[in-house]
């Protein structure tokens, strides 16, 4: 959805097919076609300080301000990947940051509930995404922790910073047959990427995917 001149579009281009569509070190190659296709598509130029635009499709995250970043383009295309979100699921995303992640999720979902607690990337990010044409992700400022819901529940949840434990409220809005993907573990140290899957009955099944690091969610 986004639109404009593009001068970076052969940067981009070479983000996708080098970072995220080939295998590099131990990490493995994004393979779902639709989520290759949304990482091609947005900009994520247009996400990040005009300080960083060099840097917009290099392999890492980069400062949006508040002490926050926007993530490395391999980690958002991975964890999309994770997800497994279809044309018709409704997803909840926890951390907006500058709105490059929601963004993502917006070429995929039929609508994306997105919670930030600083209240000027919220706004700043509400602004972006209402100026790239995505009139299907929904922006509030608010502690992601408690989820969203009045809009639950949600086929998919994404957490962009990390928690020490799994909180309990998204698994409660998370649907059967839902999947969660967040980063678990303390404070300025490396966390585990998590998949959380939930049960017909309620419970959940709890699969570490590897070692990352992940700014700290923050509460009210």
């Amino acid at each position: 959805m986004t639109s404009g001149d593009d001068p970076f579009s052969k940067a981009r281009q070479r983000m996708v097919d080098d970072q995220i569509a080939s295998p590099f070190d131990s990490r493995p190659a994004v393979t779902d076609a639709r989520v290759i296709e949304a990482m091609r598509m947005v900009q994520r130029h247009r996400f990040v300080d005009e300080r960083y635009l060099d840097l917009a499709y290099s392999d890492r995250p980069l400062p949006i301000g508040h002490g926050q970043t926007i993530s490395q383009p391999y980690i958002v295309a991975f964890m999309t990947e994770l997800l497994e979100v279809s044309p018709d699921h409704i997803v909840l995303e926890i951390g907006t940051g500058s709105g490059y992640q929601a963004a993502i999720l917006g070429e995929l979902a039929k609508h994306v509930y997105t919670i930030e607690i600083l209240e000027p990337l919220a706004k700043q990010a509400e602004s972006k995404l209402e100026e790239l044409g995505y009139e299907n992700i929904t922006v509030k400022a608010g502690d992601g922790y408690l989820g969203w819901p009045e809009h639950a529940p949600f086929d998919s949840i994404i957490v962009t910073a990390a928690p020490d434990h799994v909180p309990q409220p998204l698994i409660d809005q998370l649907k059967p047959g839902g999947r969660m993907v967040l980063p678990v573990g303390p404070v300025w140290s490396t966390q585990k990427l998590t998949l959380v899957t939930k049960k017909d009955d309620g419970t959940v099944d709890k699969e570490v995917v590897m070692a990352v690091g992940f700014v700290p969610l923050v509460r009210e």
